[in-house]
């Protein structure tokens, strides 16, 4: 985009006035320079003499009225700070959206690698499977009763509401009529779970929303906690198998961050990965089928909206076009594991 655009998103000379008021670096030359430009939030990178940050502020257009909100991802990164879950440490955090167009927060700018294309050869094996469980069971472990997040979320109902919500997405977003997702929210809602112990919910635990150490087979910091919430947390590690796993044939791979790590050579399957995560947490996950058929529906939810919004011009650039066979796609991989369950009402 161009830069003008890039400046009234985080207009450097409002942000510098911020900063001095704030004490932080205060007086010194100031460089912003804009990181991503995708759905999420956007991010920039902040320069003020040594120190750096990373800023975050909502897109221009957010995707729902809830998303995006600073003042809750801020109050949540201040909360993990006290624990062993890794995640960035929180600078500081504005809610005025005078200062720059939106609310914003700032946090330390970590040395790692954010993999969304390839694996870097030596963060290959099982040993990223396992940093992986740990870090998720490390984060449904924390006491969120005990770090203040008692009304951050509403845990009672949470999995019920979730499946509802869903299913209200598909009708306000869907772009044609598609037997197969009416079937599997048939399925979904028939085998509806009793939840265990609630948790903290990160909501979009994946590979390419992690940040990994450069040179070893760690997590520096888990990011992105826009949608982290208190629910269950089976939900987090049912969509996480969705992206780790290889669902799909060897010639139809995507990108790593989303066309599964268990293809690649040395990383532990899907029951290596289940049996890491129920050791650390000692959950109960016989109902884990369901977790994973949930978040195929999500994502197929998820990805019609966006195809919507191609049809409709909305949305422009490369692989949009194909969103519309990806939806069906996440349906058959859905089917697959619905009928293999060993639980009745997925099987239908």
């Amino acid at each position: 985009m161009p830069d003008d655009l890039a400046r009234r998103l985080c207009d450097p000379d409002r942000l510098a006035r911020w900063l001095d008021g704030e004490g932080l670096a205060a007086g010194l030359p100031l460089d912003v320079a804009r990181i991503t430009t995708g759905h999420s939030n956007e991010t920039f990178l902040v320069r003020r003499g040594a120190q750096e940050w990373i800023l975050r502020r909502p897109p221009r257009v957010p995707l729902a009225p809830t998303a995006h909100d600073m003042a809750r991802e801020a109050r949540l990164l201040r909360a993990l700070a006290t624990t062993a879950v890794p995640a960035p440490r929180l600078a500081a955090a504005c809610l005025d959206p005078d200062v720059i167009g939106a609310p914003f927060h700032l946090t330390e700018r970590l040395d790692g690698v954010v993999v969304r294309e390839t694996l870097p050869a030596f963060l290959r094996g099982a040993a990223v499977g396992r940093a992986f469980m740990e870090a998720l069971a490390t984060l449904h472990a924390a006491d969120w009763r005990a770090l203040g997040l008692a009304d951050f979320g509403k845990p009672d109902g949470f999995l019920a509401r979730n499946v509802a919500r869903w299913g209200k997405q598909w009708e306000a977003n869907k772009t044609r009529d598609l037997p197969q997702i009416d079937e599997l929210a048939r399925r979904v809602q028939a085998a509806l779970p009793e939840s265990g112990p609630p948790g903290i919910v990160h909501g979009d635990y994946r590979l390419e929303n992690t940040m990994l150490a450069p040179d070893a087979p760690e997590i520096v910091a888990v990011l992105d906690w826009e949608m982290s919430t208190l629910g269950d947390p089976l939900t987090d590690l049912g969509l996480f198998l969705v992206y780790w796993v290889h669902w799909g044939d060897d010639d139809e791979r995507g990108p790593l961050a989303t066309g599964g790590a268990t293809g690649m050579p040395g990383f532990i399957s899907l029951d290596d990965v289940v049996a890491r995560y129920a050791a650390a947490t000692g959950r109960d996950l016989s109902n884990l089928d369901f977790y994973i058929v949930f978040a195929f529906y999500k994502l197929a939810v998820i990805l019609e909206g966006i195809n919507a919004r191609f049809l409709m011009g909305k949305t422009v650039g490369a692989g949009f076009d194909q969103m519309a066979s990806m939806v069906t796609a996440l349906l058959d991989a859905a089917f697959d594991v619905a009928d293999q369950s060993d639980i009745p009402a997925l099987r239908g």
